[in-house]
């Protein structure tokens, strides 16, 4: 897997300050997007062991509240071995830091393709929120909460898990009717 940058104290990316691994990889080509220069797999660098303890070097610090990964999409199927044993081995380490993950999939196509995708599983079973869902410029709105569109849902993964059932750990269509 190779990714583009390794973003320390961001507070835009999920709650609290955070460390961002924006990896290289998607499918999506969303009309919009500001990342575009992370689709191609094969831009940016190779994550090795060192853009690894850079991270950990981050997580390691009490201000640091997790991992977020974005991109690109680290859903990316190229993507998925590697992310799966890096978000195994932060939750194993770091048991009370989050992790959230951006996508452009949506939670119904990952849980069935995780069906036979053991990374996958692997991923969703050791996340904590699930930003999913395409941006789509014609529902970008810049007054929610972490994601660029109204079509995105920020999702509290072990609950969803749990209850078999979509649970939101953000609702932005409530702070729009507010």
């Amino acid at each position: 897997m190779k990714y583009h940058n390794i973003t320390k104290a961001d507070m835009l990316n999920g709650e609290g300050l955070r460390v961002v691994l924006w990896v290289s990889g998607c499918n999506h080509a969303c009309p919009g997007c500001q990342n575009q220069i992370t689709w191609n797999a094969n831009n940016g660098l190779l994550f090795d062991d060192t853009a690894k303890e850079e991270i950990f070097t981050e997580l390691n610090n009490d201000w640091c509240s997790g991992l977020t990964l974005s991109g690109g999409d680290p859903l990316f199927p190229l993507n998925r071995e590697t992310i799966a044993l890096l978000v195994k081995e932060v939750k194993e380490k770091y048991p009370n830091k989050t992790i959230w993950c951006y996508t452009g999939y949506v939670w119904e196509e990952l849980t069935k393709e995780s069906k036979k995708d053991k990374f996958l599983t692997t991923i969703l079973n050791n996340i904590d929120v699930l930003l999913d869902g395409k941006f789509i410029l014609q529902e970008a709105d810049e007054k929610i909460h972490y994601v660029g569109s109204r079509n995105q849902r920020i999702i509290d993964v072990p609950k969803t898990l749990q209850n078999k059932k979509i649970v939101l750990y953000i609702d932005n269509r409530k702070l729009e009717e507010e």
